[in-house]
């Protein structure tokens, strides 16, 4: 059995992608399904080390970028959006996989288009309460549709027969926190409060500046982990040597410009309060680790998709929801202690962070995706 993954190529694409294909590893393995070959194309192979573990080909298909705002790249995209289904038609042809699986993004849009010309079945996830464009396209011919909330429905109203609404995949090493000895690792204090301040793989400026100017007074009483982002790190490690520089617990302070997945899961098992952006998939991990949150969602997201999964979460009991017009240090500072010193509110949040994650997600879309390629293979 061939099955063929794509998606955008960003993080928040590329891990559900392997959680899915996790679990299509241990279905197949369970069930004894002989010549499982998984293969990914995309512009980019993101991980290559998660790649390799999952036992997934990379396949690169070039594929155009159709901006919301005005750019003569999309001029320029339209020719390389092209090419990238012209090639693509090539790529599955040659495979003849037996179902596609497609996360949306404008990288999946080649695969999909080659995908539906040859009548390759389709399965596609849809991780946010509003669709993307890719996604709204393809749901026009896939054969399921899986939703991460259940707002996305309303969506995709015109295929209700196909939608399933399983929630939103996260890998297996990241459903359960790891605290055994995360304090040592990770160089904590015992008995202070842990602070995660998270913004997603390219970062959040707008909380890491306002971060730096709570940095002294939150130090007194909790410690942070704080992961930057990449490009980041360099400037936030300016300004928080600045801020620090006279402070007594300048060592409460840990920043990275990113965490291992062991690092993370260890990190996770030590927070009282986490303060994420509003992805999808940063949502689904601070839910299967049941700790309450504080989310800021980008203001202008596609279709305000952030906003609106952070008030969906925010329905649920699970967070508290800060709009990025309204961030300010001293809001931090307040939400944080608020928080921290409300026992009985976090235990609340904690329940509720549980009651809304879907550990089952990767594996009935795996299930899903399984049966479909064996009636195919057939």
């Amino acid at each position: 059995m061939k099955i063929v993954l794509t998606g955008g190529g960003s993080g928040g694409h590329f891990y559900p992608i392997i959680a899915v294909a996790q679990n299509i590893n241990d279905l197949v393995s369970r069930e004894k399904i002989a010549n499982l070959e998984m293969i990914y194309i995309s512009t980019e192979p993101y991980n290559e080390g998660a790649l390799f573990d999952n036992n997934i080909t990379f396949k690169k298909v070039p594929a155009g970028k159709r901006r919301v705002y005005f750019s003569f790249l999309n001029f320029l995209d339209i020719f390389k959006m092209a090419w990238g289904a012209f090639l693509a038609i090539f790529v599955l042809f040659k495979i003849y996989p037996d179902v596609v699986f497609s996360k949306g993004g404008y990288a999946s849009y080649p695969t999909l288009f080659a995908a539906r010309l040859l009548r390759i079945p389709i399965v596609i996830h849809e991780s946010d309460t509003v669709p993307g464009r890719v996604n709204k396209w393809s749901a026009k011919f896939a054969k399921r549709i899986a939703i991460g909330f259940p707002e996305a429905a309303e969506s995709f109203k015109k295929y209700a027969d196909k939608i399933a609404y399983v929630g939103n995949p996260v890998r297996k090493e990241l459903q359960h926190p790891a605290p055994e000895g995360a304090f040592e690792f990770l160089k904590l204090e015992e008995g202070v409060p842990v602070i995660l301040v998270m913004g997603g793989s390219q970062g959040a400026s707008i909380i890491n500046d306002n971060l730096m100017d709570a940095l002294p007074e939150l130090l007194e009483r909790f410690q942070i982990i704080h992961i930057t982002g990449e490009s980041q790190v360099e400037q936030v490690k300016e300004m928080s040597h600045s801020v620090l520089i006279n402070s007594p617990q300048k060592n409460r302070y840990r920043m990275f410009p990113y965490l291992s997945t062991l690092a993370l899961k260890m990190a996770a098992g030590t927070v009282s309060i986490v303060i994420s952006r509003a992805g999808a998939g940063a949502i689904a991990e601070i839910s299967n680790w049941g700790v309450p949150s504080i989310i800021v969602p980008i203001t202008k997201s596609n279709g305000d998709h952030q906003r609106r999964n952070a008030f969906a979460y925010a329905r649920a009991g699970a967070c508290s929801v800060i709009e990025e017009r309204n961030l300010t240090n001293h809001i931090i500072i307040s939400e944080v202690q608020r928080l921290i010193d409300n026992k009985e509110h976090r235990q609340i949040m904690s329940a509720a962070a549980k009651n809304f994650s879907r550990p089952e997600a990767g594996l009935k879309i795996a299930e899903e995706i399984v049966r479909i390629g064996l009636s195919h293979e057939a």
